[in-house]
């Protein structure tokens, strides 16, 4: 069996938390001290509930998805696209859909769909995901 058969039909959900300690790394390894992320005032005044969280913590977790719970870890990541729908607060617990929308077996490509959803129900983004898979 060829590995790119390993995504036919493939649909996993996974669980995150945007925990402190999450917020703080990203924090600290992006310097991005804008204050909607780091002053509640500031975020509340401008509409929402406190401060977000950043947006590539999402992009994180869409990380650790391709890197540690596909069927292989024969594969590298291509192309990703996310459209922000809600904001992600502080310990926001979510899940993460991800499933097979295209196999292209002549170039060893695969295309995910993904959402993130929160604890409301809400989807908070969603996008594709495209990884080349090494046979």
């Amino acid at each position: 069996m060829a590995k790119i058969d390993l995504f036919e039909n493939f649909e996993k959900n996974l669980s995150f938390e945007v925990t402190e300690d999450i917020y703080r790394a990203f924090q600290k390894c992006s310097s991005d001290m804008n204050p909607l992320h780091t002053d509640e005032e500031f975020a509340k005044g401008k509409g929402f509930e406190n401060c977000v969280m950043y947006g590539n913590i999402l992009n994180a977790f869409i990380s650790y998805a391709i890197g540690m719970e596909l069927p292989t870890p024969d594969v590298m990541l291509q192309l990703q696209d996310i459209q922000y729908k809600k904001p992600v607060y502080l310990n926001s617990k979510l899940i993460m859909n991800l499933k097979t929308e295209e196999i292209h077996e002549a170039v060893h490509v695969v295309v995910f769909t993904y959402k993130f959803t929160n604890e409301k129900g809400k989807i908070v983004a969603k996008g594709h995901i495209q990884i080349g898979v090494f046979e």
